[in-house]
């Protein structure tokens, strides 16, 4: 009898252990760093969508997140940003067009907005005095290049027609983004972008749909 109890135990422990590491198979950060509750979170939920999700089963095998991060937007309402590594990107978006994932997670996290954005690096501009970057950097990593990327990322799938920027009257800056009507988010989607957006770059940003 003790033996069989043992052996059940073992059994389950062993059980245990193997869905923890794949849960945690499901977040790599930067430098092996620990992963805190909220990013523990969307991880599970990945990987109970990868065991139970048909349509996400094969996909979800095939990607990982870095980080994530919970942001106010009002009215007592979070949303969650998560970060992917730059190549899987388009593996996350083919899943948000074609297998609905953005809201199958919203269904686990009770309703709270979910976004997810390619997580980049910027390569701050050479001065006079510094002499650590002997190439030109590439656009891709300079401070305009990854904001105008995280604005892809955050409003897609729905295309940008368009931006421009207002000067106001104290000085200060207003981005104008203009979408595609057809790919209009629903509810108070844009609110959550611009909240978003403001608590990533520091920017000001509305979103607008012209008529035609």
């Amino acid at each position: 009898f003790f033996f069989l109890t043992f052996t059940k135990v073992s059994s389950i422990l062993t059980e245990s252990h193997f869905i923890m590491y794949s849960v945690m198979s499901k977040i790599k950060k930067p430098k092996g760093a620990p992963a805190d509750a909220l990013e523990e979170s969307v991880a599970q939920a990945l990987y109970d969508l990868q065991v139970n999700s048909d349509k996400l089963k094969a996909p979800l095998k095939e990607v990982h997140i870095t980080a994530a991060k919970e942001i106010d937007v009002g009215g007592g309402k979070q949303a969650i940003v998560v970060f992917v590594p730059v190549p899987q990107l388009s593996l996350f978006q083919k899943m948000i067009k074609e297998r609905a994932l953005i809201d199958e997670l919203e269904k686990k996290f009770a309703g709270q907005s979910i976004i997810i954005i390619a997580e980049r690096r910027i390569i701050r501009r050479e001065s006079r005095n510094t002499r650590q970057l002997r190439q030109q950097r590439p656009r891709k990593y300079t401070l305009t290049a990854v904001h105008e990327s995280i604005l892809d990322d955050l409003v897609f799938p729905t295309e940008i027609l368009g931006k421009r920027t207002r000067v106001r009257s104290d000085l200060t800056k207003l981005l104008k983004v203009h979408l595609h009507q057809e790919s209009k988010p629903h509810g108070d989607r844009l609110d959550t972008y611009t909240k978003v957006y403001k608590n990533l770059t520091g920017k000001d940003v509305v979103f607008e749909f012209p008529a035609h």
